[in-house]
């Protein structure tokens, strides 16, 4: 189960594969990989998260455009390229421990976009803490992710600090009196579904657990079409969140379903079908994609005949933060980290200014988040909301 599992790395291990990696990293410098000039080349930013399985339409939109971020960046430097590593999480913590030792021992990985999910954050992000390796999500939301004084941490959207009161707000605008609200007890979705709960108060008249991978929902339709309720509340992933909605449907509820941005993506609403999913609602700490700055928007059309889905233009622009990095000649993760302390830019295809306090949360003043609606088989931007 994504929240459960966590694979236990032995510190005496870890530690051996930390400093071999680190005695790598050196005889690597200025080796084999680098130019006469003792530029170092050939380095490897690495993309964690979901790039497979039932969530990966939340995670592959991000992994494109960081693709499409090296390829401009080493068509403008072909004598010294750049490659991105891919590590599939499948979005299970019970996979991230590995992932993330292998990443680790990798001595040309100095930076990592990731990982997208906030339970395999709460395994990886150890092991990248102890091996110097400086990551930024496009996507984890869970606030405690940020209260593990990991100086290799970084956000690069709001959390559900934001997420949740704004999500509440949107309900709240829907005029419902009774609220029920249901999560997966992900570190995600249990998450988000608190603080949307403290916001929303006495509206909340019922609440409910699913399950990892549950696909019949049959006790809490029952529950939910008793209820009265004439909005839910749902935290977690499409996974689960699209078989509920369809029984849902099935047995008559006309109320409106709402979650975060664990079902805002492309598959939510093509395995729901465009019937039962017209007119859901999803909540993101990102601004859509379709109309991000400066030419991400038509050069992502031009390389992938598509328009950039969830968290692509984020993607896009942690990914050529560290790309910056690496042109300024950083070349070891300890260089990288050290650039991203005083970073301060807006990002070319968000234009969020991206800069981080102490605990790696991005700057509150850059937060957006956005609510966006099924409709006619599409995900449709509705509005921005506010954070409280």
């Amino acid at each position: 189960m994504r929240q459960i599992f966590v694979r236990a790395i032995g510190g005496v291990a870890l530690a051996a594969l930390v400093m071999g990696g680190a005695a790598a990293c050196k005889q690597d410098e200025g080796g084999s990989g680098s130019t006469e000039a003792g530029k170092v080349c050939d380095l490897k930013i690495g993309f964690f998260g979901a790039l497979s399985a039932a969530d990966s339409g939340l995670v592959l939109p991000g992994k494109q455009a960081a693709d499409m971020a090296v390829k401009q960046y080493n068509a403008k430097h072909a004598d010294c390229k750049v490659s991105i590593q891919p590590y599939d999480s499948q979005g299970k913590p019970e996979l991230a421990g590995g992932l993330a030792t292998s990443a680790v021992g990798d001595t040309k990985v100095v930076a990592m976009v990731g990982p997208a999910f906030s339970g395999e954050s709460e395994t990886a992000n150890p092991i990248f803490q102890q091996a110097g390796l400086p990551v930024i999500t496009q996507s984890a939301t869970r606030p405690s992710l940020a209260d593990n004084s990991w100086t290799i941490f970084h956000r690069g959207v709001g959390n559900d600090f934001s997420q949740g009161p704004a999500a509440a707000a949107y309900i709240k605008g829907l005029n419902a009196q009774k609220v029920f609200v249901v999560d997966d007890q992900s570190a995600y979705g249990a998450g988000l579904a608190d603080e949307v709960k403290k916001a929303l108060g006495p509206l909340v008249t019922a609440t409910d657990k699913a399950t990892d991978n549950q696909q019949d929902f049959s006790a809490i339709v029952t529950k939910v079409t008793s209820s009265g309720a004439t909005a839910l509340f749902y935290g977690g992933y499409t996974e689960e969140a699209s078989p509920f909605l369809k029984q849902l449907r099935a047995a008559g509820y006309k109320g409106t379903f709402v979650g975060g941005d664990g079902i805002y993506d492309a598959n939510m609403l093509s395995v729901t079908g465009k019937a039962d999913v017209e007119g859901a609602v999803a909540t993101c700490p990102c601004a859509p994609a379709t109309t991000a700055k400066g030419t991400f928007v038509q050069d992502f059309q031009a390389e992938y005949n598509a328009a950039p889905g969830v968290y692509a233009d984020v993607a896009y622009d942690l990914t050529n933060i560290f790309l910056e990095a690496i042109g300024e000649g950083k070349s070891t993760r300890a260089d990288i980290q050290a650039f991203l302390t005083s970073y301060n830019k807006a990002g070319s295809a968000t234009g969020v200014t991206y800069k981080w306090d102490a605990k790696g949360e991005l700057d509150p003043t850059q937060v957006r988040v956005w609510a966006y609606v099924a409709k006619d088989g599409a995900w449709a931007p509705d509005k921005e909301i506010p954070k409280a």
